[in-house]
């Protein structure tokens, strides 16, 4: 089968830093990242500044550890921990009317894939390797009564390029499966924290679903925003479901959180499932990882307290869902000062990558009802350390399974 491997392209916020270090690491990193799509020794050399001999030696020590495998084009791909069931395809098979899905559900780190499947039941994954554009990778489940596509963007960022790609690869999704109706956005983002009031606080493992800031709305009741898109200076976008049905059972979900809490037992089972399965830790890391620090002008930062917990058991804190807007924007991400400004003045609750093209696509494709459903990774965009990222994938993965499973069952298949 024929394909081209991808060429990655490196953010502008990247290439302004001098080149990573070359670990086993960061290349998994960025082969991760670019999944389904492959990549070659000689793109990684190119775009990172590396030696093309000094990657290869990396990659051999990765195929080694049975982590990567070659394909065509002298490029390398992620061995998924159920690759044997994996089937490649050139194109998608017909799928009855009965076994289409109603859901899908959008993430954009293999992490985050990998936290979502692990919610599925009687999975079955295709990849679509092409030999132009992007390659696409689509697992097939239940959840419940309901049947569940999810899918990985092939790169995030606020290149044009990735851009284009993450908006195609949302337009192909949904072309493909037509039945689809509800569109969940999944996976890692930044918290923005409160310094004073636990209630509002909101902290690494914690989960935030976009929801519409209730002062707001009493005050203006025609706009009614749950994501916020920074695009430079006072040019905001603004994004609203029509049917914000997933967004009340969220509601509801939080309302009775005091009595019941679901997704802590599709977190531990998942838990369990993935330690056999997968080299990847999905367990909880260290409290005293979770640090919080305040800017206090001048390029400055102290570390600071938590607000006092008031649900903490044996010194964890339980995982808790918080319902508000959510922002993103290339400059966000690279400005402490904007994006606290940006958060106070929306009242955002998290921050993540540039998003606005996915959002395009299921705005432009007349998909009605859509939702983010995050696990905050750090107090920036998500991607600032690794340490928290499986678990926070695997909070927000947890969570959408307790908002689906209160959906009423499909009636359009």
């Amino acid at each position: 089968m024929l394909f081209l491997p991808f060429v990655l392209t490196v953010s502008l916020e990247e290439s302004q830093f001098e080149s990573p270090p070359l670990t086993q690491e960061k290349v998994l990193e960025l082969i991760e990242q670019a999944y389904p799509n492959p990549v070659s020794p000689e793109d990684l050399a190119k775009d990172y500044g590396w030696s093309e001999q000094d990657v290869l030696l990396v990659i051999q020590s990765l195929q080694d550890r049975g982590l990567i495998k070659l394909m065509e084009y002298n490029a390398y791909t992620r061995i998924h921990h159920e690759d044997k069931e994996i089937k490649v395809v050139k194109q998608m098979p017909t799928i009855a009317s009965n076994k289409q899905p109603t859901i899908a559900i959008i993430t954009a780190q293999y992490c985050e894939k990998l936290a979502v499947d692990a919610m599925l039941e009687n999975k079955e994954t295709f990849v679509r390797y092409t030999t132009v554009g992007e390659s696409n990778v689509y697992t097939l489940g239940n959840i419940g009564a309901h049947r569940i596509v999810s899918t990985k963007l092939p790169s995030v960022g606020s290149t044009r390029e990735a851009m284009t790609a993450t908006g195609n690869t949302t337009t192909r999704l949904l072309g493909t499966f037509q039945k689809v109706d509800y569109v969940f956005i999944v996976g890692v983002a930044g918290g923005v924290p409160h310094y004073t009031d636990y209630k509002k606080h909101v902290r690494l493992g914690d989960v935030v679903i976009s929801y519409v800031d209730k002062q707001r709305a009493l005050i203006n009741s025609k706009e009614k925003p749950y994501v916020y898109v920074y695009k430079s200076g006072e040019d905001v976008k603004t994004y609203f479901p029509i049917n914000d049905s997933l967004q009340q059972i969220a509601e509801s979900l939080q309302a009775n959180m005091e009595l019941k809490r679901p997704w802590e037992t599709y977190l531990n089972d998942a838990q369990q499932t993935l330690a056999q399965k997968t080299e990847s830790d999905f367990g909880r890391p260290d409290a005293k990882t979770d640090k919080l620090f305040m800017n206090i002008g001048n390029n400055e930062v102290i570390e600071v307290a938590h607000p006092i917990a008031a649900d903490e058991i044996n010194g964890v804190t339980r995982l808790r869902l918080h319902l508000g807007p959510i922002g993103s924007g290339r400059d966000l991400v690279r400005s402490d000062d904007l994006r606290t400004q940006f958060a106070r003045k929306f009242g955002l609750l998290a921050t993540d990558v540039e998003m606005s093209s996915v959002l395009d696509s299921i705005i432009g494709n007349c998909r009605e009802s859509f939702i983010l459903v995050k696990g905050i990774s750090d107090y920036k965009d998500g991607m600032s350390t690794r340490k928290w990222q499986n678990y926070a994938s695997l909070s927000a993965a947890a969570v959408v399974k307790s908002v689906i499973c209160g959906m009423d069952a499909p009636t359009n298949v």
